[in-house]
């Protein structure tokens, strides 16, 4: 007789060690370079247009593109995980933004330099479904979220890092500097994903043509235990998807779900982004110097670290209540950069504790979002919130270009940038009640196996 094995059981029944390291390692690897790649053009800007004698407004085009590349590959790229697999797009996603920012390298305008932006977001909003989807997959349930935001926590790091190139490399080796080390890094990294990246079990389990690589990959997972050649794999019910996935998200049960974690997806990033793109030139010319602008950015990420480790240990237990919480606070957060007269240090500490809520918010919207989703279409679910909730980061860069057009006191602008945290907050708060009245409970742990 066959031997029957639970996929579900052996995903949840496996001990954390060398398996989940690798995993957690390289996924966090590809994040940082994914974060890298997002704020490199922000921190570079100061230079360029210093070197090419352009206004600050006019990179709102450039600092854009890359969020309407993220606005369609996180979707589309979504689709290709969920249709090809998670690892294979990955890899794919990673090779592409770097080869984008690499090439900026060689350009002379800002016209180029969006143009390579659009494909390099591409690349990027196909990295961060599928790596979320591959971490909720293989990772244990008492851990996923966990996870999954520590695997997040890469992005800030490597955000931060452009703030330490602007600071202390910029001003030696000039604003390519920059591009050479955001391209080199992706593809070293592609490099090494290529041999040590694993495929999603639940994935494999319901492709019927793939029983050898889910056989090999069941026994990479489970190391512990000896799998018979001719092992019965079974995987809890779960809904087939097809298309784009959008009947499937707004099922039963999903109706409500789904636009309220669009719209805190749209209003997290819309926030973020605001001040990812725009602290750099508005620090520079409030009189900072460049490694006072790079400093406080590089604050500004830490933050948001820390915000997301935080989130990660709540999420579980407490839910949309615990990112509701962190929205809340952002608000003022962010008000307080603007006050008139404050002191740097007192300045770069509203930073650190606006980062700290407003990134800690989004890495709580990305590891819900990996858990809401069944396993049939959950690249797609978590594609389609990435990617709709780029609205709110193609929104941010280009309503921070207008209202600096308009020359706002700073008091004024950080006051309006604030404001999508407390639509963040309406809508978290109306997921956390569709959550409670579903399980009776704010814990989501239970929401990836039930079918819609």
């Amino acid at each position: 007789m066959s031997q029957v094995l639970s996929i579900d059981e052996l995903v949840d029944g496996q001990r954390f060690g060398r398996f989940n390291l690798n995993l957690l390692w390289w996924s966090f690897l590809a994040m940082i370079t994914d974060g890298y790649d997002i704020a490199a053009l922000a921190s570079a800007a100061p230079e360029l247009a210093r070197t090419w004698h352009v206004a600050a407004k006019a990179f709102a085009p450039a600092l854009s593109a890359s969020l309407f590349g993220i606005l369609l590959g996180a979707p589309l790229l979504g689709y290709a995980g969920d249709r090809f697999g998670r690892r294979v797009t990955i890899i794919a996603g990673c090779a592409v933004y770097g080869l984008g920012t690499l090439a900026t390298v060689w350009t002379s305008n800002l016209e180029q330099v969006a143009v390579l932006r659009f494909l390099t977001g591409i690349g990027i909003g196909g990295l961060m479904p599928n790596t979320i989807a591959l971490n909720s997959e293989l990772a244990p349930r008492r851990l996923r979220a966990t996870l999954i935001v520590v695997m997040f926590t890469g992005i800030t790091l490597g955000g931060s890092l452009p703030g330490y190139i602007q600071a202390w490399l910029i001003p030696q080796y000039g604003w390519r500097i920059m591009f050479w080390i955001g391209g080199l890094l992706p593809l070293a990294v592609v490099t090494c994903l290529l041999f040590r990246l694993p495929e999603s079990v639940k994935f494999l389990a319901l492709r019927a043509n793939r029983p050898l690589q889910l056989l090999a990959a069941v026994r990479r997972l489970r190391r512990d235990l000896t799998i018979a050649d001719d092992a019965q794999f079974v995987i809890a019910s779960a809904p087939q998807a097809s298309g784009s996935g959008l009947k499937q998200i707004f099922g039963a049960g999903f109706v409500w779900i789904t636009p309220l974690l669009w719209l805190c997806f749209a209003c997290a990033l819309m926030a973020n982004y605001f001040l990812n793109s725009w602290l750099p030139l508005i620090f520079e010319g409030s009189g900072l110097t460049p490694r006072q602008s790079g400093m406080a950015i590089s604050i500004y990420h830490y933050g948001g670290t820390l915000g997301g480790l935080l989130v990660s240990g709540l999420l579980g237990r407490f839910g949309f209540t615990a990112i509701a919480v962190l929205c809340l606070l952002a608000a003022p957060a962010i008000a307080a950069i603007g006050l008139p007269s404050i002191s740097y240090m007192a300045m770069a500490s509203a930073v650190g504790l606006a980062g700290f809520c407003t990134l800690g918010a989004q890495f709580g919207n990305n590891a819900a979002s990996g858990l809401l989703y069944p396993t049939a279409f959950r690249s797609r679910g978590i594609g389609w919130a990435l990617g709709i909730g780029r609205l709110g980061s193609i929104a941010g860069p280009l309503a921070g270009g207008a209202l600096i057009g308009m020359k706002l006191p700073p008091q004024r602008l950080f006051a309006l940038a604030a404001l999508p945290m407390l639509l963040a907050l309406i809508a978290c708060i109306g997921i956390a009640a569709l959550c409670h009245k579903r399980l009776g409970g704010l814990q989501l742990d239970d929401l990836p196996d039930i079918v819609p």
